[in-house]
């Protein structure tokens, strides 16, 4: 397995960040793999139905985007032993211009014993955090 060496990293290091465009486009593709066709996420005037202020991303396809950070850095989805997060916002998607996430990956804690790292993720959307506690446990080599 290539990918970065536990030994080089150290608490507090960002090692990956990452702007991630979602439009609707991308919504209606994720829809059709995942089989969630919830009109919220396509149609405005649903959403707006039931409260919301439009169209927003699948919370499932934001926890994907985000770790796909990690693992992109890492080189392989195969280190990651475990991934939590809380869903805190919407993502709030606009019919022409998108939503832009920002996802900065940072080494959280470290276990030399174990060779696993904790990488802490931040995304944010329109200034604000939109999952927190967002963990990924990796193992090294």
């Amino acid at each position: 397995m290539s990918g970065p060496d536990f030994d080089s990293l150290a608490v507090g290091d960002v090692v990956a960040e990452r702007e991630i465009l979602f439009t609707r486009d991308r919504l209606v593709r994720y829809a059709g793999a995942s089989g969630d066709f919830n009109p919220i996420h396509y149609r405005d005037d649903v959403a707006r139905s039931v409260g919301l202020p439009g169209v927003l991303a699948h919370g499932m396809l934001t926890m994907g985007a985000a770790a796909s950070v990690v693992t992109d850095w890492l080189g392989s989805a195969g280190r990651v032993i475990d991934y939590q997060t809380r869903f805190t916002r919407p993502v709030l998607v606009d019919p022409e211009t998108g939503a832009q996430v920002t996802v900065t990956a940072t080494v959280g804690a470290l276990d030399a014993a174990l060779r696993t790292a904790r990488i802490d993720l931040r995304v944010v959307f329109d200034g604000q955090t939109v999952l927190v506690k967002s963990q990924l446990a990796v193992a090294f080599a």
